[in-house]
């Protein structure tokens, strides 16, 4: 049972990281963002990003907020997986 919680958990934190690649080489394709699939995916990692973007300004047109929270989603993963899951799962 707890090895299928850690798989499950696993397989979301890895497929919302994917989520939050494929949005940002997104951006590097005009009106890509604004197909229906880009819409799909703003809906879910727009949220999260725009944390981000309300302390980092752009510099010069260019937005690095959501490459800096896809460094703390990481962070963030690994300290769950790393602390936290294994603490919960071994009571």
């Amino acid at each position: 049972m707890t090895l299928a919680i850690y798989t499950i958990l696993s397989y979301l934190f890895q497929i919302y990281s994917y989520m939050m690649i494929a949005w940002i080489l997104m951006s590097w394709i005009p009106n890509l963002r604004y197909s229906q699939f880009g819409r799909f995916l703003g809906k879910f990692v727009d949220p999260y990003f725009s944390i981000f973007r309300r302390f980092i300004p752009p510099l010069g047109g260019i937005d690095l907020s959501p490459i800096v929270a896809f460094f703390v989603y990481r962070i963030i993963e690994s300290i769950v997986f790393g602390r936290i899951l294994p603490l919960i799962l071994n009571r």
